[in-house]
């Protein structure tokens, strides 16, 4: 349950963020999709790509007001796959915090690397030159350190605070054993 909560939250984060241009790619969608790769069984996945793509739709359509065009979606939604497989290989048996700190890393270079190549690639912003593919990463700094720092922030939380509930009522018990 927690998993669908934490994607709500996610859907919520990318509507919540709109209009903070600073603070472009801070959300919860990176975290939300590893966590759920992690704690979710392999046939409930189709659950958080299909909210997603329908987050896609909606904020392009009603919130950016531009014609939805899928075939610019594909690497998108081909890394939100991924990105619950990720979670599903790094997290699903043993989450430490190793494998936590990976998934922060990976899952937003990733995503860096495969949505500015796209744009790079498939968009007309940048020329098709290695200087162009450079601007285009370049460009998108700001967008993967946001995405890094929330991806760390949500994987911290829905990973760490378990972890010291747990100690923390084992210190509990050993100090009521004690007296």
């Amino acid at each position: 349950m927690v998993a669908y909560l934490l994607l709500l939250v996610a859907v919520l984060s990318r509507f919540v963020v709109l209009p903070h241009t600073a603070w472009l790619n801070f959300t919860a969608v990176g975290g939300a999709l590893l966590y759920f790769g992690a704690r979710r069984p392999w046939r409930e996945m189709i659950a958080p790509l299909a909210v997603l793509l329908a987050t896609d739709y909606c904020l392009t359509v009603y919130a950016y007001h531009y014609p939805f065009q899928w075939q610019n979606y594909v690497p998108t939604w081909l890394w939100y796959a991924a990105a619950i497989v990720l979670g599903q290989i790094l997290l699903h048996a043993r989450a430490n915090v190793t494998r936590v700190a990976a998934a922060t890393l990976l899952g937003p270079t990733s995503f860096f690397l495969i949505s500015n190549y796209a744009v790079w690639a498939g968009g007309g912003m940048y020329p098709r030159t290695m200087a162009g593919l450079g601007a285009c990463f370049m460009a998108g700094i700001p967008f993967y350190r946001n995405d890094v720092i929330s991806t760390g922030i949500v994987l911290g939380l829905m990973f760490g605070v378990p972890v010291l509930v747990r100690r923390m009522r084992e210190d509990q018990a050993r100090a009521v054993v004690v007296r």
